[in-house]
């Protein structure tokens, strides 16, 4: 017999948790499962590579109204005659500027946005909140009907600084509380006890053939780089978290060491503006480029002299198992689960978190060839994918 599944996910615009769910969709047998999205924006850079026999759900009139700008939605809602609802409007832009906390923001400010949501038809077997905070929320409160309740954490808790009272409750009506590494699930049991049985382990899934095939369509050079330039290549959101700021600061340092640095980061984001004046006040505009996203990063990363991760903090980084699988030296910041990716000085190099240190380490790289050669020889002899996880979602689904 077929289940019938639900997967649950703010937008499929970018980052590591986007890519990993679209990643487990494709691997997906659709003989067994019938597979419904739900989406609460149906654009984005990975919604092309959505499968075609996954049932994406219709937005909420409601939520699309209150997705508008302020003034607009208040106005839509109070003509409908939906006061509750134009309330809930002002009080979630009130909350938004009044909590500089972007974590606690999703967290409080759900209780506004639920209004606009009505309930999802089930039955389904299995409801997945594929991300933490909303997409948890909505599986408890909006899933009208599911033998399974799951919800999925992409990140170290502790590093949002989110309200661990208010996901206990959501929590405690999950069935299974899945993370992608040993010690983000070491966080969560430490964070939430009474849950611990609960706590499941899956990485998210990469593919060495899918990345290798898609990293050989981009033949042509893509940095315009000059004679004995180093192409150092970062992917992340431009966000508080992938600590850029301190990349650009490395850039300078390497620069006025003398080295021909051209760091190029893929991704997009909130601090773009702020990544570009720094940029400017640094002088790097010919060394430190903002790339935007990209939909295929895999031949950047493969045309790269190294790959460089400078997160404050991680969950399980794709980004660095790809550029794993395209056998790139990597250097990563000593963020919490570093360790669980990199064996220091034998498949990578970890840095502390300072621009000083990361300078210095990505300095020994530029100059032992033999030590970037080591590295990406032990890569190309490791077992790196992970597309048996897919054995363990089906399990956890029953």
């Amino acid at each position: 017999m077929v289940k019938k599944l639900i997967f649950i996910m703010p937008s499929l615009t970018s980052g590591g948790g986007e890519k990993s769910l679209v990643t487990l969709l494709n691997k997906l047998d659709f003989n067994k499962y019938s597979v419904d999205l739900f989406l609460l924006s149906h654009e984005g850079l990975f919604m092309e590579f959505v499968p075609k026999e996954v049932r994406i759900l219709p937005l909420p009139k409601n939520f699309t109204i209150f997705s508008l700008p302020l003034l607009k939605s208040i106005c839509k809602f109070l003509l409908k005659g939906s006061v509750i609802l134009a309330y809930n409007r002002a009080m979630f832009t009130f909350r938004n500027r009044n909590l500089k906390n972007v974590a606690l923001r999703e967290q409080y400010n759900w209780k506004y946005i639920s209004k606009s949501l009505g309930l999802i038809e089930g039955p389904y077997d299995a409801a997945i909140g594929f991300l933490e905070k909303t997409s948890t929320y909505i599986c408890i409160d909006k899933v009208d009907s599911a033998t399974r309740k799951i919800g999925w954490v992409h990140i170290d808790y502790d590093q949002l600084g989110m309200d661990p009272s208010f996901d206990q409750s959501y929590f405690s009506k999950l069935d299974q509380i899945v993370t992608v590494s040993e010690e983000c699930a070491n966080i969560l049991e430490s964070r939430f006890p009474e849950q611990r049985d609960k706590v499941k382990v899956i990485y998210n899934i990469v593919s060495p053939s899918i990345i290798n095939k898609m990293a050989e369509q981009g033949q042509e050079e893509l940095f315009g780089k000059k004679e004995n330039q180093i192409v150092i290549v970062s992917i992340g959101r431009l966000h508080y978290q992938k600590n850029f700021v301190m990349a650009i600061e490395s850039c300078r340092i390497l620069i006025d060491r003398g080295y021909n640095i051209l760091w190029n980061i893929i991704g997009d984001g909130e601090e773009k503006q702020k990544l570009m004046e720094l940029i400017k006040e640094y002088g790097l505009e010919e060394n430190f480029k903002l790339l935007g996203l990209k939909s295929n990063p895999y031949p950047y990363v493969k045309q790269a002299d190294i790959y460089s991760q400078t997160s404050r903090f991680e969950g399980k980084s794709i980004a660095i198992d790809e550029a794993k699988i395209l056998n790139k030296p990597i250097i990563v910041t000593n963020f919490t689960t570093a360790k669980d990716q990199i064996n220091q000085g034998v498949d990578g190099i970890i840095s502390e978190m300072n621009a000083d240190d990361l300078a210095n380490e990505i300095e020994i790289l530029i100059n032992d060839v033999d030590l970037r050669k080591r590295l990406s020889d032990t890569l190309a002899k490791q077992k790196l994918g992970t597309e048996d996880e897919i054995e363990k979602f089906y399990e956890l689904i029953g």
